[in-house]
């Protein structure tokens, strides 16, 4: 072959003929490689919105309270039995009622959008045991205030 033919092969590989015009819209669709495709992506799906982990702790909490104040269960004790928990895990759950009756309506409205917790037990706990109702609604605005500024970080 001669340099001259291989040189003909190049410069017929880029020819205007080559190319081609869309005038349909094109959609960039990223997968493991980057596709062009004529139709859409779909819209993305509502958000799963549920209710907040802590706010189905202190339900639960309630729950058990009620039981044994009807006296289906004698104590904490024999409800951590009858559960299969440790005694300090209902002692944590309990912890929860200790909120002020506000806060505890506030929790109760929480939801989880997404899979994504508003805030830990181990937090609502620290709340809880801040002390007056007072001091414990300053407890959980501050820590709002905390993590509205968390976000707005990023």
């Amino acid at each position: 072959m001669s340099d001259r033919q291989t040189s003909d092969e190049g410069a017929r590989k880029n020819t205007p003929s080559d190319y081609r015009v869309i005038e349909e819209p094109i959609f960039w669709r990223r997968s493991r490689s980057v596709e062009l495709t004529p139709t859409p992506p779909p819209d993305k799906p509502e958000p799963v919105r549920r209710p907040a982990k802590v706010a189905r702790q202190l339900a639960l909490a309630h729950h058990l309270q009620a039981a044994i104040e009807r006296g289906l269960v004698a104590d904490q004790a024999a409800l951590a039995r009858k559960l299969g928990l440790t005694r300090a895990r209902v002692t944590q759950l309990f912890d929860l009622l200790m909120l002020g009756a506000d806060l505890q309506e506030q929790v109760l409205a929480l939801e989880a959008v997404d899979g994504a917790e508003p805030m830990a037990e181990r937090t609502l706990r620290e709340v809880a045991h801040a002390g007056t109702w007072a001091e414990q609604r300053a407890a959980l605005e501050k820590l709002m205030a905390a993590r509205v500024d968390e976000t707005k970080r990023f």
